[in-house]
């Protein structure tokens, strides 16, 4: 029965005065039944539309189509972010009934073609056209090439009011026409094709066009912005049709990824929802922290947290060396080392002439000689040297007089507990994080280049599938050397199964280093979120985003942006649950009310204690 039919037939019971009336009926005529439920508060049918309750609902019909349909003509009909129902009804014909009605026409217009050869008319283009194309459809008919359906496609629109209805009704027949397909209103029979648009599986409308199979085949399947892959984590709701954004990123071609977006967008949270997801599978993950973003999540999942500052008690030593994998020699892994040491140095001590590169680098080598390392000993068991033994070698060194005066702050001035001390930093955890939020400014770029080159170290060590975040990339990006260096660990990073995900806020100093670009192109994933008006234009040209990307990208809620995976992309909104929300979140005003609800528990049951995150349920289990 149709839905309509049901409106109309909702049950009522008549009981005749002089009868009795039984408790059957009364229970009867009280029961709400599925017809019910569904039906709207009020129906009204009008020759162009129809009333359901608060909403105005216009059927159409397709009566037109090109000689020639190309593939996903339908997509932008499909991806349109109204409401609307589809219907397509295909009726097959018979062959043997469609090829004698063929021979007719066949013959009629070879008919006016001699007819007018005769009469010495100019020869008609279109009765050609129509010769040609019925005998070589009637030629795939006969070879079973091809077939005969009647196709119906009906679009049924929703709106609040008439005005929204014909501003949708609008752009679609704008969109249809452009490639010359035709749309018409179901005038007065728009109660026909509301029931024909249905789930019924019902073709009351009944009209038809002919289409053999090949253009038939444009219309299926439903091509619509889609991200689903068959294994991988959830990264949010595809903003175009609902379906989940599920990816792998360790199956793409390489494993990076980009996020930009304005501050207070939602980056680091949506980071921090994939960072606990990749945790339930396995993967090990490495933050550097450069706003203590992080230290509420490495205590829920159980993690190490270190803050890198000049009074902090963790230390690294950027002498260490890692322990030659069977691939390498190590001379590959001394030389490698030192070269990256040249580029520490070069930003502790704010440039370097070609001269003072040369000697930097025939002093490095010279100090692991000092500790018997070299290219060809086994260095594996030998304590590393330190920077006040580099300090040393370069005193004794023709022109280090100034470079020396350089260093001395970080050996014997301020800055000399930084990193002066052997490495007393322990990452075999499955979670760590390195904060360097109370690290002075001037230094934070060498601290993270530090950092990221210990992890670097870490990671050749033994093969494992891991996560390397750096927040605000752009500390990174500032210097040629650390922008270089963390270029160098994108391309590399595959080698040691290492996805590399990159986060910054200043999207203008990020693409002005000689490294931002290829970065991008270095990322299999490329995250925007909210952007704001004095970068868009940047975005767009970089990300190659049409106008509506661009406007989309700047009134973007908190959370929602464009995801790129490959060369798709699709419309995102991150979206977590309410454990993951309480353990992820930085939301200041939720992080107070947090703060406030633990008081209050603590002071309930008599307890001092510091506040941490409410954990409403434990952590999902690894799937």
């Amino acid at each position: 029965m149709a839905l309509l039919d049901i409106f109309k037939s909702k049950k009522t019971t008549t009981v005749p005065s002089l009868s009795p009336i039984l408790p059957e009926e009364i229970y009867k005529a009280g029961v709400l039944e599925l017809k019910d439920i569904i039906a709207p508060s009020a129906l009204k049918v009008s020759p162009r539309e129809m009333n359901l309750g608060d909403k105005v609902v216009r059927t159409f019909f397709v009566i037109s189509y090109p000689r020639f349909l190309t593939d996903n003509w339908f997509s932008p009909i499909i991806n349109l972010e109204k409401v609307f129902d589809i219907s397509i009804f295909i009726h097959p014909i018979d062959t043997a009934t469609i090829l004698r009605q063929f021979q007719k026409k066949v013959a009629e217009v070879q008919s006016q073609i001699s007819l007018r050869e005769e009469k010495g008319m100019v020869r008609d283009p279109k009765l050609d056209t129509a010769y040609r194309d019925l005998e070589q459809l009637r030629d795939q008919l006969q070879q079973a090439q091809e077939r005969i359906f009647e196709v119906g496609i009906y679009v049924s629109i929703y709106a609040s009011n008439l005005e929204e209805l014909d501003k949708a009704e609008s752009e679609i027949r704008s969109m249809l026409e452009s490639k010359l397909v035709y749309v018409k209103p179901a005038l007065f029979q728009q109660e026909q094709g509301y029931k024909s648009v249905l789930p019924t599986a019902t073709d009351i409308l009944g009209v038809h066009s002919k289409l053999n199979s090949s253009p038939l085949s444009s219309v299926f399947p439903f091509i619509s912005f889609d991200l689903t892959a068959d294994r991988g984590i959830l990264y949010g709701i595809n903003r175009h049709n609902s379906s989940l954004v599920l990816f792998d990123r360790f199956s793409l071609e390489n494993y990076n990824s980009v996020v930009f977006a304005k501050s207070g967008s939602g980056k680091s949270y949506a980071m921090k929802l994939e960072i606990l997801r990749s945790l339930m599978f396995d993967t090990e993950v490495i933050v550097i922290d450069p706003e203590r973003e992080y230290d509420y999540l490495a205590e829920a999942v159980g993690g190490r947290y270190f803050n890198i500052s000049l009074s902090s008690e963790h230390h690294i030593n950027p002498f260490d060396l890692p322990i030659p994998r069977e691939d390498e020699s190590a001379t590959d892994v001394l030389r490698s080392n030192i070269v990256n040491l040249v580029g520490l140095f070069r930003i502790m001590l704010g440039g370097l002439t070609p001269e003072e590169d040369a000697i930097i680098d025939r002093a490095i080598t010279e100090t692991y000689a000092l500790k018997d390392i070299t290219g060809d000993s086994d260095f594996t068991s030998v304590e590393p040297p330190l920077i006040s033994d580099f300090e040393l070698v370069l005193a004794g060194m023709e022109g280090g007089e100034s470079l020396v005066q350089r260093l001395s702050k970080y050996t014997k001035g301020t800055w000399a507990g930084f990193i002066n001390r052997p490495t007393n930093v322990d990452i075999n955890k499955q979670f760590v994080v390195f904060s360097v939020r109370d690290m002075e400014d001037e230094l934070k770029p060498v601290a993270m280049y530090i950092v990221t080159h210990f992890i670097w170290t870490a990671i050749r060590k033994e093969l494992k599938k891991r996560l390397l975040v750096i927040d605000e990339a752009w500390w990174m990006m500032k210097a040629e050397d650390t922008a270089n260096f963390l270029y160098s660990m994108a391309k590399r990073g595959r080698k040691y199964y290492l996805g590399l995900a990159t986060i910054t806020q200043d999207v203008d100093d990020f693409l002005k280093s000689p490294y931002g670009l290829p970065m991008i192109s270095n990322s299999s994933l490329q995250l925007l979120l909210k952007q704001s008006p004095s970068s868009i234009d940047v975005i767009q040209h970089t990300f190659n985003l049409t106008d509506e990307e661009k406007y989309l990208l700047l009134e973007s809620d908190v959370g929602e942006g464009i995801f790129f995976a490959g060369l798709k992309h699709v419309a995102i909104k991150v979206i977590a649950s309410y454990t993951e929300d309480q353990i992820i979140t930085s939301d200041p005003s939720q992080l107070l009310a947090i703060k406030k609800a633990k008081t209050e528990l603590d002071f309930s049951q008599g307890k001092e204690l510091p506040v941490k995150p409410i954990i409403a349920n434990p952590l999902p289990q690894k799937l």
